[in-house]
């Protein structure tokens, strides 16, 4: 009888040290949705505001976007953290401050149509969709693209105050553009290349930005934004950053 009584004991005691680990690792649920909002303003107000994303209309389609339905269940306690995420096929999605970032140097304005390359997940895209209507997005991996347009129709489908419907995603080479839509009054580039590729500038209309990393796309590159005005290209160089490399013909253009 001591025996079991000792074993009862042990077991009481192993199930009260296992329950706080338990609980650290659950996965939100539905109801937590509210954790999420106060995540997203936190995120905005601490890693956003405190740094130098100053434009409303950007700060206002941060705080909107479900972050979190763009990453998988593993990673959706960390959607707004500072850091960047891992998402399918050894691509990522960039940490906050980045999109926030490459958005608010893009400028745009209700109607302006905006080109993305490299859709991902597709959160970049829905957060361009809070400011313009006219959002193309280009992913080279099929699989991506269709995962992404899915997202994005499931996320309009449950929050009922996010439409992202008239996002238009394309499975294609990026370097090539959108030559259909073209021109552009901005163009994004979320994947890194050794130089900015030809067809983009040449679909980018007058006095429209384009933002896309260039250099090393094994090391670092340099966050560059270009706006075409009088025909020529006025370049400014932001910020030292790291992007998984731009693929298909990007690979072949050694320059």
């Amino acid at each position: 009888m001591r025996e079991h009584n000792s074993l009862k004991f042990r077991l009481i005691i192993f199930l009260i040290l296992l329950v706080p680990f338990s609980i650290s690792f659950l996965p939100f649920s539905d109801k937590d949705e509210e954790v999420y909002a106060r995540r997203r303003k936190e995120m905005v107000r601490r890693q956003l505001k405190m740094r130098d994303i100053a434009d409303e209309k950007v700060l206002k389609a941060m705080e909107t976007v479900p972050r979190h339905l763009f990453v998988s269940s593993r990673y959706q306690r960390s959607a707004y953290e500072d850091y960047p995420l891992p998402i399918d096929e050894g691509q990522t999605i960039s940490q906050p401050y980045i999109v926030a970032l490459m958005t608010q140097y893009l400028d745009l304005k209700r109607g302006e149509k905006v080109l993305e390359i490299g859709t991902g997940s597709g959160y970049q895209a829905a957060v361009l969709a809070h400011l313009t209507d006219n959002v193309y997005s280009i992913e080279i991996r099929e699989n991506l693209a269709k995962n992404a347009a899915e997202t994005l129709k499931n996320v309009t489908e449950i929050k009922e105050t996010l439409d992202y419907n008239l996002v238009r995603i394309k499975w294609g080479d990026g370097y090539f553009g959108w030559e259909e839509h073209a021109p552009f009054d901005a163009i994004i580039v979320t994947c890194a290349a050794n130089h900015v590729p030809p067809p983009l500038l040449d679909q980018l209309k007058e006095g429209g930005r384009l933002i896309i990393p260039v250099g090393s796309t094994l090391y670092f590159q340099t966050l560059t934004l270009i706006k075409k005005k009088n025909g020529k290209l006025e370049t400014r160089h932001v910020l030292g950053v790291r992007f998984v490399p731009m693929t298909g013909e990007a690979q072949k253009k050694k320059r």
